[in-house]
């Protein structure tokens, strides 16, 4: 059986839609545009929620990284599709692109939200534990396999980014004296 086959009962979200319509065998487009913007935007807010006191100035740093990001990640996705000679190209840059802003939009939202700094972060942690398990959730259900490692390894791989971008913007702040 073809492993990007999609069974039924999933048909009523946007994801379930284009897996039913495609088989999701662009699924590698969705996790390049999600797990790149987990890990790099997660690491940036971090950086800044250290460095910076102002969360305005935060959140609009987060929009330019997000926007400029995944128009970069679609355009590079496609030029590498493009060159395996994928017929799809388009499609899987669009899907990674996609991915990519629709998830930093989930992560920057707690900072539009909250005017607490802890409670930002924590929530944007929390959206990213949360979106990390219901794709690979998703994924393992399509496509009958375990995901529990498949979550951890990227949870793991998002922490551990997100910890260095904090000892970095940690850095920037005590030896620079950035305040923002």
């Amino acid at each position: 059986m073809n492993p990007c086959l999609v069974r039924g009962g999933c048909a009523g979200d946007i994801l379930g839609r284009m897996a039913h319509k495609n088989n999701f065998c662009s699924a590698g487009a969705f996790v390049l545009g999600m797990h790149d913007a987990l890990v790099s935007l997660t690491g940036l807010i971090v950086g800044l929620a250290v460095a910076m006191a102002d969360r305005h100035a935060i959140i609009l740093t987060s929009i330019i990284a997000s926007i400029t990001a995944s128009l970069s990640m679609a355009a590079s996705n496609y030029l590498a599709q493009r060159t395996n000679n994928n017929s799809h190209a388009i499609r899987d840059a669009i899907y990674t692109g996609g991915a990519y802003m629709a998830t930093c939009v989930l992560l920057i939202l707690p900072f539009v939200i909250f005017q607490n700094r802890t409670v930002e972060i924590v929530a944007m942690f929390g959206v990213a534990v949360i979106e990390i398990f219901a794709f690979n959730w998703f994924l393992g259900r399509t496509r009958k396999r375990p995901y529990i490692r498949k979550f951890l390894e990227m949870l793991g791989l998002c922490i551990g980014v997100s910890i260095v971008a904090f000892f970095i913007g940690l850095g920037a702040h005590v030896c620079l004296g950035i305040d923002i």
